[in-house]
């Protein structure tokens, strides 16, 4: 349990400190894209910076999150707090399906009505290059830290930062098109942009949502799981494996089938081995094992 709080303490300082970087990116960003979207007349543009406006939301649910999540078990959450993380992603996933769905009505309207598309000024070009380079060097910065601490919470805000920095570059594509003479390409901009937004917040919010439902890890991990639990020595087999997430962690239950002829004391230090083993290998937050004997076939000594 040491280790895990040491683990704890390393994420919730982690996630603190990089999510208040990307606050600051795309804090910048996006009053840069809105005022300079504005005054270019770039639909586009706009579009992209509440993209940005919505990372400073979804970058709020993860400091929230990463602050409650941290908490050690009590009477009302004796399994702690890891799914606050859960929780998080799967808001973080709502407000991005609710900014895409904005998007996606306001650029059908624009292509309904093209004699409303007005020609881009090309300094909105350079202020979309921009953030192209910023939120992919944000993407890299924050799915290593994610990966560092094992943490899905931070890597659906880093994946989210990826889908802005290819808005972004739709975005610069299309300002360069519409200043070439094709105007539709600014509102065609916008649209790409709220699809990706719509499929990034479609993706968190229902894996947010199945994780919540309790579902069971992927076969890759069940698989290593009881690859395991059956070299152990002692362990003859088992059965009834339930996985389920907590956070970023994994809450395994199983029955192990071991010989009938063993004292209760053999057979708890042969289950705690196979708990040790799984918990070392992988992140799992406990393992809770039962007990059923077998009958061991043995080879009777001839005198």
């Amino acid at each position: 349990m040491e280790k895990i709080r040491i683990q704890d303490t390393e994420r919730t300082i982690a996630a603190s400190r990089s999510t208040m970087v990307s606050v600051v990116v795309n804090l910048v960003l996006s009053l840069l894209q809105l005022f300079i979207g504005i005054f270019a007349k770039s639909q586009a543009l706009v579009a992209d910076a509440i993209h940005s406006l919505s990372d400073l939301i979804s970058d709020g649910i993860v400091l929230l999150a990463n602050k409650h999540s941290a908490k050690e078990p009590d009477a009302d959450h004796p399994y702690g707090h890891r799914r606050f993380e859960t929780a998080a992603t799967l808001a973080v996933g709502v407000i991005l399906l609710l900014v895409g769905t904005g998007m996606l009505w306001s650029s059908f309207r624009k292509l309904q009505n093209p004699d409303l598309i007005e020609t881009v000024h090309l300094i909105a070009l350079p202020v979309a290059v921009l953030a192209l380079i910023s939120k992919e060097l944000l993407f890299r910065y924050l799915l290593g830290v994610a990966k560092r601490v094992r943490s899905t919470m931070l890597a659906a805000n880093a994946w989210h930062a990826r889908s802005d920095a290819a808005s972004s570059l739709v975005v610069a594509v299309a300002i360069v098109a519409n200043v070439m003479g094709l105007p539709l390409a600014d509102p065609l901009a916008a649209l790409i942009v709220g699809s990706m937004v719509f499929r990034t917040g479609w993706r968190f919010a229902i894996g947010a949502f199945n994780d919540l439902m309790d579902q069971a890890v992927d076969d890759e991990t069940e698989a290593k799981i009881k690859k395991l639990i059956l070299e152990t020595p002692g362990v003859h087999g088992l059965h009834d494996l339930k996985t389920r997430k907590l956070g970023d962690m994994i809450w395994v239950e199983v029955d192990l089938e071991m010989d009938g002829m063993l004292t209760i004391h053999e057979g708890h230090d042969i289950a705690e081995s196979a708990r040790k083993r799984v918990m070392d290998a992988l992140p799992v937050l406990d393992m809770m094992t039962h007990f059923d004997p077998v009958q061991m076939y043995r080879e009777e000594k001839v005198a």
